[in-house]
């Protein structure tokens, strides 16, 4: 199981932000590439970043901190965040982002996704954000009447690298994750299931990894690393251990 650190971006700094609300954002870092560092120097393989200005704006808008993160370590890296067309997909490509979140675009584009799972194999991954089983939109500030469940279903079988699944109520409350949620929404799929939203100790992944048969590959952690309540260390242990 893959874990995923978070650094979400807001005004240029490394923040996290509860249930999704930009007026209750938390900085936690002023230089995100430091944070990313921090994250590489723990042993974290992959990145997972949020540009949370470019979701409600709909473009690009923490270019540089992306570009400085991506100067500074050599982590694999995921980005959503105001990606809504063909050419912003391949300019954060061609950068060097590794696999790019689509959100809103699956539900107002559903085509655009398609396209670009097939110019872009395996680098393109579906972002599902919901509040009450309802997908949301616009960094969050719409929530639609199209339930996760039927969302994911509609990209089976477009090529999508994996589904990203978060539970906004969930989202930096530190209240624990939807795991069961999660995983029914992973057992009517074939795609990979990223869960995101509400990891708060290291009992949680243990607990993500019992339902890792239904599947359930990685897990995205953001506040508990920033505030202590998980160890790096020991939560990457656990990703590569056994359970039964």
């Amino acid at each position: 199981m893959i874990l995923y650190p978070a650094i979400d971006l807001k005004d240029g700094k490394c923040v996290r932000l509860l249930r999704g609300e930009m007026e209750q954002a938390t900085v936690f870092a002023d230089k995100p590439f430091e944070q990313a560092k921090r994250f590489e120097e723990a042993g974290f393989h992959w990145l997972h970043l949020v540009d949370l200005d470019g979701a409600f704006a709909g473009k690009p808008v923490n270019a540089k901190a992306v570009s400085d993160i991506l100067k500074n370590v050599n982590m694999l890296t995921q980005l959503g965040g105001g990606i809504r067309d063909i050419e912003t997909i391949e300019q954060w490509l061609s950068v060097g982002i590794n696999r790019v979140i689509l959100g809103t675009i699956a539900i107002t584009k559903p085509a655009l996704v398609l396209q670009a799972c097939r110019s872009f194999p395996d680098q393109i991954a579906v972002g599902i954000d919901a509040k009450n089983g309802k997908v949301a939109t616009d960094g969050w500030a719409k929530v639609s009447e199209v339930s996760a469940v039927d969302l994911a279903l509609k990209f089976e079988d477009a090529g999508v690298s994996a589904i990203i699944y978060t539970d906004i109520n969930r989202d930096g409350a530190m209240e624990g994750p939807n795991i069961e949620e999660t995983a029914r929404l992973a057992e009517r799929l074939s795609t990979p299931i990223i869960l995101s939203g509400g990891i708060s100790k290291i009992s949680d992944i243990v607990e993500i990894k019992q339902h890792q048969h239904s599947g359930i590959e990685g897990v995205i952690i953001g506040r508990a690393l920033y505030d202590g309540s998980i160890d790096p260390i020991e939560a990457l242990s656990l990703s590569t251990k056994v359970i039964t």
